[in-house]
């Protein structure tokens, strides 16, 4: 029996990194969003930070206007869950929020919940998320153990960290973390829960992640973008979507 079709969320975090440099609007976020949908993506992420560095309030509602357009795709926001950003996306109902434990100066999330040590906000949260229609996901490490614990959380899946898979990648010794991160994904669908990935995936790690776990979703943001300096947005779109169809089979 063939297994779900994963689904590629771009991440349009470093468009707006980009864009911020300058005064200009330019690169618009909405527009390199609505170029991700219409080349293949499955659909869109992005990561409003506290201090607003790339990600602004006004991006995450002109991305969900633009969602409109595409009834397919899910639009899934990811952040810490303090007040200002669970006002703002219980305001605009993505189809997933992904929570993520970030520091306020955190240079990009690596690490999971703790969940014994942020339950209570954690429960918070996902109620206040799901009360409001919207899909619970956690950002987790890939231990099996941890996200064992995830179901008392009420979420509805996980998001399994990938960057210390993605670094042993690049170091040629990735077979311990890849078996980690396989190992979590099957803890958490047997616990019934969603499962993603994200975190420094790129078309040539993808494809032994996906070949051994069965994945609901890959946000990718960082090195799509790279790839796309050389490439062009579109065409770099089009081959992640074509290695994470080709590689679920």
């Amino acid at each position: 029996m063939s297994a779900p079709a994963t689904r590629l969320s771009v991440n349009l975090n470093k468009i707006a990194l980009l864009r911020n440099t300058r005064q200009t609007g330019v690169p618009d976020v909405e527009k390199f969003g609505r170029i991700a949908l219409a080349a293949g993506a499955g659909g869109l992420t992005v990561h409003p930070r506290p201090d607003r560095r790339h990600i602004r309030d006004e991006d995450v509602r002109s991305v969900a206007r633009l969602m409109a357009d595409y009834p397919a795709a899910e639009f899934n926001i990811e952040g810490y869950p303090g007040a200002g950003f669970l006002a703002l996306v219980t305001d605009v109902r993505p189809t997933q929020c992904t929570l993520v434990p970030d520091a306020w100066d955190a240079v990009t999330s690596d690490t999971g919940w703790d969940i014994p040590g942020s339950r209570p906000l954690l429960e918070r949260s996902v109620s206040m998320l799901k009360a409001a229609g919207i899909r619970v996901i956690l950002f987790m490490d890939p231990s099996a153990r941890m996200i064992e614990r995830v179901p008392e959380t009420g979420a509805d899946g996980v998001e399994i960290y990938t960057g210390t898979y993605a670094a042993a990648f690049r170091r040629g010794t990735y077979r311990e973390q890849l078996d980690q991160c396989v190992a979590a994904a099957a803890k958490a669908d047997q616990l019934g829960l969603v499962v993603n990935a994200g975190h420094d995936l790129n078309l040539r790690n993808l494809p032994p992640l996906l070949s051994r776990a069965s994945i609901h979703e890959v946000s990718i943001g960082h090195e799509l973008t790279a790839d796309a300096l050389r490439s062009g947005f579109a065409a770099t779109v089009r081959r992640y979507a074509a290695v994470v169809a080709k590689t679920v089979e």
